[in-house]
Order: C-alpha cells, then sequence, then structure tokens
C-alpha cells in the first residue's frame, strides 16, 4: 500500500473525550475537524473542553485550529482528513451506523478508528468495506488525553501494518503517547487490570474493617500510586463509568467466575441512584464543602447513611513509618509485610490482583512489559504489577493470594508464575521494565551500562555517547544546593575536555525545584551573608560556565523548572523542552527576586526584542518584570515560549522518554553547525531611569489598589531597580556583570527583611506561598 502520513484529523463526537482529543491533536500543529449531531453540539462541545482543568490546551489560542460542524452538514469534510476518529456515545448500534456513513464519504486510504474502552473493534468493522477494515483499529486514549501518556493499540487480523506503524508514530513522536498494541478482549490491558483491583478494593471495603480514608492512604504514594489513590481517582473518572466498565466486564469475559468477579457492588448502584457520580455532580465517596469560616472541607461518604461525615485522618503506623523511605521498592516491601491495616489490606487485594493479572496477561498482552507500561503509563503506577510481583517477590504474593483466597486463585498456579517458580527463580525479570525502544530513556541505559563518570550527591555525569555528556540532577526535588553547582562547573570543564557537547537534563517529574531554600533560610537566621554572598557569586559564576561554554550546552527541562532551574535554561545555548515543561521564575513568592542571572536575561531578552533601537522599551521591558513580579508559570512548554523563559531557536519533545535522546541530537546538531561560544556582553542596552521609574509607579498603584502587600511593593522596587539599570539617569549600555551585581545586591538585601524569612518558612512548611 502507498505510504500514509496523518497530517490532519476528524474526531467524531464532541463529548469530553472528543473535544480533548481534537484540542491535543492542535496542540502539536493538526488541524483538527471535530463533528456531533449538529454544529451547535460540536461548538458547544470545544468550548466546554475548553473550561476544563487540568487545561486541555498548551496554550490559550490553540483552539483555533479545531473546526466544529455537524454530521449531517459536514461529514463530507472527512474526505479531506488523514485519520478519522470515532469517540461517540459507548453503543455498538449507534457507532456501527456512523462508522458506515463515514466508509461511504471517506477516501481510500483513511485511517479510521474508534476511542471505544470496550466494545469489541471486530464487531465495529462488521459490514464495512475491505479499504475501510484495512485501516481500521481501535485507538483508546486515557482522560485526560493530553496528560495521561497511555494510547492502546488494538488492530484486528485486516489492520494493516503500516497503519499501525504509522498511529505508533503519530501517538509516540507527535502525541507525546505510550504506545501498548493490545489483543481486541474486553476492555482491553489497563481496564481489565485496573477494575479487578477495583472490585477487590471495594469488596474490601464492604467487609468493614478497612475506612475510605485508610483505603486511600495505602493506594496512594505509599505504594508509588498517584495521590489521587483509590476512592479519590473514582470521583474524577465517574463512579457511573466505573460501573459502566465493570458491567461490561461482567457481561463480555468469556469465563463464569471472571464475569461474577467484575459485579457491580450495590454500593455502587445506589450511589449511582442518588446522583452521587463523582467530581462531576459535586459528591461521590467524597464531597467538597464550605467551611464555617468559608474555607474548603473535605467530607467523606458514610457507606451506612450514604450521607457525608467529616473527613477522618489515616492513623496506619507502617503508612507513617514508610513516610521516611525514599526507596520505594523497600517502602513496598515493608507495608506488604507489615503486621498492621496496611499489610492486610495489600495481602488481601494487591496479592490477588497481581495474580489475576499474570493470569490473564497471555489472553490481553502481547507480554508482560506492555503490562506494566500500561499501568505505568495510563494509571500512573510507579512499578507496573511484574515489577510490583518482583519487588515483593513472587513466592510472597502467591502465599498470599493463596491465604486470602477467593477468585484469583481459581485454577491454581497461573503459567507465567509457574515458569518463574519451575526456573528456581523469585522474580521475572532483572530490574524495571526496559525502555520500549532504544532511543527512549536514554539516560537510565547510559547508567544501567556504566558510563557515570562522576557524581556526588547532588548530581552526575554521564557519558551519553557520540561524545555528549549529561549533567544528572539527583537531589530532592532536584534542588540547587553546592553540590549541584559543584557538578554544572565540573561537567562545563569535562565536555570542554574530552567530549563534544553537554546535556543538562534528568528523567525525574522535576528537573528542579530552585535553589536549596532551607540551606538559604539556615544561613539568613545566622546572619551568614558572607556566605550567602559567595552561594550566589558561585551560582551565578556557574551559569555564566554555561552561557560561554567552550562546547554548546543543551538544557532539557522537563516537569517542573522553578527559580534557578529556570535560570540553568535561560543560560545555555539551546533548549530541548518536554511539552509538559511548567516553567517560572517564582522567587518573589518567598520574598527575592531572581539572583542566578535570571533578572538580567529576562531583562537582555526583553530589549533584543525592541523593533528599532529607537523603540520605546518600556512595554518589552514591562512584561518580562510582570513575568517576575507576578511568578508567572508556564502551563506547558510552548507557553514558556509565550512568556519569554524559551526563544524561537528552542524546540519541544512530546514524549518525555525520548527528550534526552532528542536533547541530544540537538547538541550534536549544534556541533555540526561549527558552535562557537558566544562573545561576552559587554554593551547590554537599559532604559535607565524613565523605565524604573515607571515599573514603579506601576507597583505603587498596585499597592495603592491592595493587590499588592507592603512587601509585594519592596520586591517590586528592588526588581524595577535592576529592570531600570540601577541608578542610571537616562538610557545607557551596561556589562553583564554589572547586572549580576545588582541581582546580587537585591537578593541579599531581601534576605535580611524579617517578611522574607517568614515567606520562605512558610513555602518550606507548607509548599505554598505566604502572602504578607
Amino acid at each position: 500500500m502507498s505510504e500514509i502520513n496523518v497530517n490532519a484529523v476528524t474526531v467524531l463526537g464532541a463529548g469530553t473525550m472528543g473535544a480533548q482529543i481534537a484540542l491535543h491533536f492542535a496542540n502539536v500543529g493538526i488541524p483538527s475537524l471535530l463533528l456531533d449531531l449538529t454544529a451547535d453540539i460540536a461548538r458547544q462541545g470545544l468550548e466546554k473542553a475548553r473550561t476544563l482543568k487540568p487545561d486541555p490546551q498548551f496554550t490559550p489560542d490553540v483552539h483555533a485550529l479545531v473546526t466544529t460542524g455537524g454530521f449531517d452538514t459536514h461529514l463530507d469534510q472527512i474526505a479531506s482528513t488523514d485519520w478519522v476518529m470515532e469517540a461517540v456515545v459507548e453503543r455498538l448500534d449507534v457507532k456501527q451506523q456512523l462508522l458506515a456513513r463515514v466508509d461511504e464519504k471517506r477516501r481510500p486510504g483513511t485511517i479510521v478508528s474508534s476511542n471505544t474502552s470496550g466494545i469489541p473493534i471486530g464487531a465495529l468493522a462488521d459490514g464495512r468495506s475491505e479499504d475501510f477494515r484495512r485501516h481500521w483499529l481501535g485507538t483508546h486514549f486515557f482522560n485526560p488525553p493530553r496528560y495521561l501518556r497511555l494510547l492502546e493499540l488494538i488492530p484486528t487480523p485486516e489492520t494493516d501494518p503500516a497503519v499501525i506503524a504509522e498511529v505508533t508514530r503519530v501517538g509516540d513522536r507527535l502525541l507525546g503517547k505510550g504506545v501498548v498494541v493490545a489483543k481486541d478482549t474486553p476492555n482491553f490491558i489497563g481496564n481489565h487490570i485496573a477494575l479487578y483491583g477495583v472490585a477487590c478494593m471495594l469488596q474490601a471495603l464492604a467487609s468493614g474493617k478497612y475506612t475510605i480514608e485508610e483505603i486511600d492512604a495505602i493506594t496512594g504514594p505509599a505504594i508509588g500510586r498517584p495521590g489521587s489513590a483509590t476512592f479519590r481517582t473514582m470521583d474524577i473518572a465517574g463512579v457511573d463509568v466505573l460501573a459502566h466498565v465493570m458491567r461490561n466486564l461482567n457481561e463480555r469475559l468469556a469465563d463464569a467466575e471472571d464475569r461474577a468477579a467484575f459485579a457491580v457492588p450495590a454500593l455502587l448502584d445506589q450511589m449511582i441512584a442518588g446522583g452521587q457520580l463523582g467530581e462531576k455532580s459535586g459528591k461521590g465517596f467524597y464531597e467538597r464543602r464550605q467551611g464555617a469560616g468559608g474555607e474548603s472541607e473535605i467530607w467523606t461518604l458514610d457507606l451506612q447513611s450514604l450521607e457525608y461525615r467529616p473527613k477522618q485522618s489515616a492513623k496506619i503506623a507502617s503508612i507513617e513509618a514508610g513516610k521516611s523511605m525514599d526507596d520505594l521498592a523497600e517502602r513496598v516491601r515493608m507495608l506488604f509485610h507489615s503486621k498492621d491495616k496496611a499489610g492486610q489490606f495489600l495481602r488481601e487485594t494487591l496479592a490477588p490482583t497481581l495474580v489475576y493479572t499474570a493470569r490473564v496477561t497471555p489472553e490481553i498482552a502481547h507480554s508482560m512489559d506492555d503490562v506494566d507500561r500500561v499501568m505505568r503509563w495510563g494509571f500512573g503506577w510507579d512499578l507496573g504489577p511484574f515489577e510490583l510481583f518482583d519487588t515483593i517477590g513472587v513466592r510472597e504474593v502467591m502465599t498470599a493470594a493463596a491465604e486470602a483466597g477467593g477468585h484469583a486463585m481459581k485454577g491454581g498456579v497461573p503459567p507465567l508464575v509457574q515458569s518463574v517458580l519451575d526456573a528456581n527463580a523469585n522474580r521475572f525479570r532483572e530490574g524495571l521494565v526496559a525502555p520500549a525502544a532504544p532511543d527512549l530513556q536514554i539516560l537510565r541505559s547510559a547508567k544501567d551500562q556504566q558510563r557515570v563518570v562522576k557524581k556526588n550527591a547532588g548530581a552526575s555525569l554521564v557519558d551519553l555517547g557520540d561524545g555528549v555528556l549529561a549533567v544528572e540532577f539527583h537531589s530532592k526535588m532536584n534542588a540547587i544546593g553546592g553540590d549541584t553547582i559543584s557538578m554544572l562547573q565540573a561537567g562545563v570543564k569535562e565536555a570542554a575536555k574530552n567530549h563534544r557537547a553537554l546535556v543538562v537534563g534528568n528523567d525525574s517529574a522535576t528537573f528542579s525545584a530552585g535553589a536549596n531554600l532551607m540551606l538559604v533560610l539556615l544561613e539568613a537566621q545566622e546572619g551568614n551573608f558572607d556566605e550567602l554572598e559567595l552561594m550566589v557569586r558561585q551560582f551565578q559564576q556557574a551559569m555564566m560556565m554555561l552561557r560561554y561554554a567552550e562546547v554548546p550546552v543543551v538544557a532539557a527541562p522537563a516537569g517542573l523548572a522553578l527559580g534557578g532551574g529556570v535560570e540553568i535554561v535561560l543560560h545555555a545555548d539551546r533548549v530541548q523542552a518536554a511539552a509538559e515543561t511548567y516553567m517560572g521564575l517564582v522567587e518573589v513568592g518567598v520574598g527575592l527576586i531572581p539572583a542566578g542571572g535570571g533578572t538580567k536575561e529576562m531583562l537582555v531578552r526583553a530589549m533584543a526584542g525592541l523593533p528599532t533601537p529607537q523603540s520605546d522599551p518600556l512595554p518589552y521591558v514591562q512584561k518580562a518584570f510582570e513575568t517576575i513580579a507576578l511568578a508567572k508559570v508556564s502551563a506547558s512548554g510552548p507557553d514558556a515560549l509565550r512568556l519569554g523563559y524559551l526563544a524561537s531557536t528552542d524546540a519541544f519533545t512530546m514524549n518525555r522518554e525520548r527528550l534526552m535522546a532528542d536533547a541530544k541530537a540537538k547538541a550534536l546538531e549544534r556541533v555540526r553547525e561549527g558552535y562557537h561560544k558566544p562573545a561576552p556582553r559587554t554593551a547590554i542596552r537599559v532604559g535607565g531611569e524613565s523605565v524604573s521609574a515607571a515599573l514603579k509607579l506601576g507597583v505603587h498603584l498596585a499597592w495603592r489598589a491592595g493587590r499588592a502587600s507592603d512587601h509585594d511593593a519592596l520586591i517590586g522596587r528592588k526588581l524595577a531597580h535592576i529592570f531600570g539599570g540601577g541608578n542610571l539617569p537616562h538610557a545607557t549600555t551596561v556589562s553583564e556583570q554589572y547586572l549580576l551585581d545588582l541581582e546580587r545586591e537585591a537578593f541579599l538585601s531581601l534576605l535580611g527583611e524579617r517578611k522574607t524569612l517568614e515567606r520562605i518558612q512558610h513555602t518550606l512548611k507548607t509548599g505554598k506561598p505566604l502572602r504578607n
């Protein structure tokens, strides 16, 4: 068949999923046609999707790439798109009728898929043309599609391999998905396994031995799961949706005992009848209420009355003990074997879930690696089912499951497990699940191959191969302290001596949370201002080393990049950012200003944006000033470009696991381009007193209007002083070092303020900024 390329898509159905999928294609620049019963319904669906939180759009203008229309008025337009995706109501007859119309209107070679979460993919294509069936498959996105990485592909025996290859490419490289090919079985891989675990937990809840709060305390971050744990996750997904998926498994699984395991509990039916559907109805297992003082309170469902009671804290000794254990595997083992409620619950529910997973894996998936990836990517598990098996021990899991009894042990030991036992082993594999492709997670692979060049407590130098060295942070939240600064400096020197380029990045969810605030606070409280000045100087020097390195430096931020983390990015030669990067110079939130060159770089970029040397600099400088003064954090990588944290020469990676490979490629591209380190900036334009006075006036007006506190105003004036160029009567030019000195002076003076120390203390204690 001819080569397939996806350049435009149609999404049929403007409900919650359809509209968000259309917007996510738009996020990556692919125009989308969003159709529903009428053009008005489609438009309303799109407008509703734009109001969702978390935001499905990278930037506020993304929706402009989505065109809406109706099935009766605009279906002809699908002939101009390369991929038509069906996402209408979960009814076989409705979907089949619509797909028959699609078959008439599509041009030959157009990919057609369904986003169904459980209807058989093969049955949906019954009666369709041969060309349709060759281009037909299931594409199961997870909600919300921008943020959940999993994309399950479900081909049929007739699906052309080229279709699978192109959808995989688009899913992986353009949409940023972890793509797993699943078999056409009820609810595919992820929902099947997840719902078995949910069924076990609901059974445990019904026993009366555990409260909702206790189960959520056990099944959240304590075992490497999301903070929403079990019941908060059910509320987000929708109690009615949960029941629908369980009912589908209950009706469609081949084995009667398996079907019975997915019987919808009476509790869910009662909740649905009472309108307790979760977040969308305002109440489910939890309800958010307004307290007497106006504050928000969380109340919990009482299982007997189905009314709500004040939320109770779960007091489980092993969970509390586990909070001091950073090693997840060690913590999971401890909890599983503990004698209190956590251990009892995990042995009763997790062990049977793992055994059931081992039994059904050959039927639903092509490998146990795929199963682990599905649960990691689609449900936020830090350890997949087989990784959990290996962490706890296969024999220990089987012993617990046998003691728990029940459905999971039906048929005895699963063949996958028996093969491990027959080999006299106690685990399925050595280490965690391998990267899904050679160019994914290359930093992890390099470390697995013992290519660490140098290491301290805060960071490492890792050889990525082909002459590219990486600086990897690995302190808590990747906070920047002396160890990090030392390794950045060592990395620049090592790269210049023995390599061709340097990449600064890591595989953490947080690129860097900024400076080590605890260290800064302790030094300030002790009055060690000479030591603090030395710390700031050293960080500024490290940033200048990055900027003026002998080899190209590429920063690869992903996740949170705050404060000093942003300053590292600002001083790199190029940036390869993950699309899901949330960048912000947020120092004002702790009563400070960026002093690692961040204020300087934002000013330099603002002045470089002037159309002509005669242009008024104030509008450009004011935008950069407000970005820092209001501690703006980008909603995505592309949004960071809009805010000025990234430049037009920077690029984005959609698939987080591909980020370091893309950054390495960009670094080598800079080498091939003939990189030369930039000349020192000795004549940076500044606006002088007229600019600083205008900015200070804006600060004063905000203070007068009550939008800024006294301390906010003090910080704003110091920031305005730097953005005007210091005590300069008129526009002129200054050196880079001059601006760095202004930054450092303002930073240290603010550390002498009691209210700044109060802000730092509050942030360290609560994780939130203090307005004082």
